[in-house]
């Protein structure tokens, strides 16, 4: 069969089984499976495709229709132009989270402390877009950590990031310029409702702190002061409904402003709060 015929018939099987953007997918799947970028699959779809790159991609594709994300089939996700590797054991950069880069590249620092790390993409991007700025990224998760690391190897960040587990502040020492997470903000209500490529394939732990969501925004709010350089900041995602609430904590929590700031669709998503 011909790349075209492979790509038609999976863009048929995937939209049976209701994924949205069945043609993406399929198109991604299958430069994964011929090891091309994905936008060179127009020019080899006239081409017959061998036996093995046929068995990868129509296992990738059956793995498709379990609902595992794109991104944890290929490995690798990009974000803000480079390229992460992602598994089961991290969260899938979103480019909402891009918002929370912009916001951080609008100030002056030179050191970082990233909460939740996950896989580094937070913090190696903005290592990455400071070439003078070292950082720490912290996470609960020795696998998740693990995967960070990898990643800063490969972006050849190595020598500016240093990676700890700690459980939000409890082994972070010292004081940053600017701190950033993308916590877990999904209510404990709001769980059974996530599509199922999230609910069933990403880490909890990332997703959600339980109860009403706020929890990990509360830890923070709390701490970052003491951790925080004098005219420091911290720089939050949040969930599109928080911003009063996670303004609110900062604000009693002694933060002299607190602004909440739009993504590309005009929700509410990024915290920003300064000493």
């Amino acid at each position: 069969m011909t790349g075209a015929e492979l790509l038609a018939a999976a863009v048929r099987r995937l939209g049976a089984a209701g994924i949205e953007g069945a043609p993406r997918d399929a198109r991604r799947l299958l430069a994964h499976a011929l090891g091309v970028a994905p936008e060179r699959v127009s020019l080899i779809l006239p081409d017959p495709v061998g036996p093995a790159a046929r068995a990868a991609f129509e296992a990738a594709v059956a793995r498709r229709i379990a609902r595992e994300p794109v991104s944890q089939i290929t490995g690798g996700r990009d974000f803000y132009g480079r390229r992460f590797r992602v598994t089961r054991d991290t969260l899938d950069p979103r480019p909402e989270t891009e918002a929370l880069i912009a916001a951080a590249l609008e100030r002056r620092f030179g050191t970082v402390l990233d909460l939740g790390t996950g896989t580094g993409c937070i913090l190696l991007t903005l290592l990455a877009e400071r070439p003078e700025a070292e950082g720490l990224g912290a996470d609960l998760s020795p696998a998740a950590l693990d995967v960070a690391r990898g990643n800063a190897a490969a972006l050849g960040l190595e020598a500016r990031a240093r990676f700890l587990r700690s459980d939000w502040f409890a082994s972070i020492e010292g004081r940053f310029d600017l701190i950033v997470s993308n916590p877990p903000y999904i209510a404990a209500d709001e769980m059974a409702g996530l599509a199922p490529e999230v609910r069933d394939w990403e880490p909890h732990l990332a997703l959600t702190p339980g109860g009403d969501g706020l929890d990990a925004y509360r830890a923070i709010a709390d701490g970052a002061a003491a951790h925080l350089v004098p005219g420091g900041t911290v720089i939050l995602e949040i969930g599109a409904t928080q911003g009063p609430s996670v303004a609110e904590l900062f604000e009693a929590a002694g933060f002299a402003r607190v602004v909440i700031l739009p993504d590309l669709d005009g929700r509410d998503r990024i915290v920003v709060a300064e000493t």
